[in-house]
């Protein structure tokens, strides 16, 4: 090596060390306002939760009395639970099953059909396809209270209103979830291996059944995700559909419990048992991410990829 080529590289190397700590610190710049929004967004969705969790320890007389972010004098977690699933005969307990037969029933069937039609979209060319397509990117537009009138009308002429038909059948239509299942059959499942299936012998259902949905598990379980939180928190249609208080969600259920906290003449007592309730109400959707978050968190990222 030549001195004018030791220079030359000693001169590369004298300049790029500024040029990284000036790199390094425009970074460092950049990252803290990230991680400080980053923090507000943290903190947006963990106070609601905190809060309730807070308030459903308190009394109805500390409830209003202390600061709502912080516990009261007492703990008055178990007395609350007492109350909640004995209040009415313990009817929360019923409207709890019900949500979870809506919302799993719902949710299953809404996953099974969505997998269905988006293999359909990215696999299988048919005539009116891009006009079916266009469509359900259209319904995912539409607002469910919009739809919610007309669903009765429907149901109130086919006489399944004040059943739980008349909560099932609407939610298992998920125009998201289609478009989300297309998006990521088209990125999961190779067309050579679908052609390879067929080679082999295999008719379309059964290549559907024992290639496409175990490559579509990720997606699958993200479409049950969606459709499980949806049904869950549904308030109107429930509101609309259903007469009876036995056939009533947790939504609607926990909604009159508070016209009657509301309304007074001794139901007061009822709010902490209406705050208690929600928080109740909460948990089996916590345990439902926590169990199944790794495979939410891949299929998003997986479908996305690929439009």
């Amino acid at each position: 090596m030549t001195a004018l080529d030791t220079a030359s590289t000693t001169s590369d190397v004298t300049t790029e060390a500024p040029r990284r700590r000036r790199s390094f610190s425009r970074e460092r710049q950049r990252s803290i306002p990230l991680t400080i929004l980053l923090w507000i967004c943290v903190l947006y969705f963990v106070l609601p939760i905190w809060w309730l969790f807070v308030s459903s320890t308190k009394d109805n007389s500390s409830l209003f009395a202390t600061f709502g972010l912080w516990f009261g004098g007492g703990f008055s977690l178990w007395d609350n639970l007492e109350t909640l699933f004995t209040v009415r005969d313990g009817i929360f307990l019923r409207w709890m099953v019900n949500t979870l037969v809506y919302s799993v029933s719902a949710a299953v069937g809404a996953t099974l059909l969505a997998t269905m039609a988006g293999y359909a979209f990215a696999k299988y060319n048919f005539p009116g396809k891009k006009l079916l397509f266009s469509a359900t990117l259209g319904a995912v537009m539409i607002p469910l209270t919009a739809l919610a009138l007309p669903t009765y009308l429907i149901f109130s002429q086919a006489g399944l209103t004040d059943t739980p038909w008349a909560v099932i059948i609407p939610s298992l239509v998920s125009p998201f979830g289609v478009y989300l299942m297309r998006v990521y059959a088209a990125d999961a499942i190779d067309d050579s291996l679908v052609e390879a299936a067929r080679v082999d012998g295999a008719g379309e259902f059964r290549i559907f059944a024992q290639v496409g949905l175990r490559l579509l598990g990720p997606g699958l379980v993200t479409v049950f995700l969606f459709s499980l939180v949806a049904t869950w928190n549904n308030y109107f249609l429930p509101l609309i559909m259903l007469n009876s208080s036995d056939l009533y969600p947790i939504t609607v259920g926990l909604a009159q419990l508070q016209s009657a906290a509301s309304a007074g003449g001794g139901s007061q007592a009822l709010f902490s048992t209406v705050i208690t309730g929600s928080f109740v109400s909460i948990l089996p959707l916590v345990v439902a991410f926590l169990f199944l978050q790794r495979y939410w968190q891949s299929g998003l990222a997986s479908g996305g990829v690929k439009g």
